[in-house]
């Protein structure tokens, strides 16, 4: 969303990979544009209303408040296979994750301090499917030791083998609804979705980052408003470059 190049509807657009097709929202975005270009046409871009959709929503649900940089473009061009190369699937490990994070410019402070956005939010059951397998008889059984196998149960009831596409669990079992450091509680008690969020327990660094932030929230909060903003640094197009959308689902041509 650096460009709001998520945003273009079309064939083989960023939209179309599997990995995107559960995003929403994008009728909030669209609403906020058309009352923008009624009153100040021109002048704010898609990119700017997205990074400032999810600034607020993170203060609404009782994360800390933030000021960010504005005066982003949107980008002109969405092609559904840039999407893989520059997103984190639920099952990357530590060095993948870390590699992807370094080629954006953020650091290994920044990759657990943004991990901990999994504090709000659901997911699809197929994003956390690789943590089990079916047996002989049709059912699931725990394959990754790394989660708790109370939590674990709890989420094969949630998402059994005949689970319908679209359900969802919450990332965060505890405070679901609420921007607060539980995250980080959830992963030193093996109770998160994701091998993704597990594997911060597998590095030294990272480790104890975790515990920090689970034991102050303030610390949490101070460090995610200095990360949040570099990420929504990161790609953006300035001056000359892209343009501002009149409608966000497609360029001004």
């Amino acid at each position: 969303g650096c460009d709001a190049s998520l945003m273009l509807q079309g064939n083989n657009t960023e939209q179309s990979d599997p990995g995107n097709r559960s995003v929403g929202g994008f009728s909030v975005i669209e609403s906020a544009k058309r009352v923008l270009e009624i009153f100040c046409p021109g002048t704010v871009s898609c990119a700017d209303i997205i990074a400032l959709a999810a600034r607020d929503a993170v203060e609404i649900a009782g994360g800390p408040r933030i000021r960010i940089p504005l005066g982003r473009r949107d980008g002109m061009v969405s092609i559904a296979s840039n999407v893989r190369p520059n997103i984190v699937d639920t099952s990357f490990t530590m060095d993948e994750m870390v590699k992807l994070f370094a080629n954006k410019g953020l650091s290994l402070l920044d990759l657990v301090i943004l991990s901990g956005a999994h504090t709000i939010g659901t997911a699809h059951c197929n994003t956390l499917r690789g943590r089990f397998q079916q047996d002989a008889q049709g059912n699931l059984k725990l394959i990754d030791q790394t989660l708790d196998s109370n939590y674990a149960n709890q989420l094969m009831k949630q998402c059994p083998v005949n689970a319908q596409p679209f359900v969802t669990v919450n990332n965060d079992p505890e405070t679901s609804m609420l921007f607060d450091n539980q995250y980080y509680r959830n992963i030193l008690a093996h109770r998160v979705l994701f091998q993704s969020d597990s594997v911060l327990l597998n590095d030294n660094n990272t480790r104890q980052i975790v515990e920090d932030f689970a034991n102050d929230q303030k610390l949490f909060f101070d460090n995610w408003a200095v990360a949040f903003v570099k990420l929504t640094s990161v790609g953006v197009k300035t001056d000359e470059e892209g343009e501002i959308r009149r409608t966000c689902a497609a360029t001004n041509v």
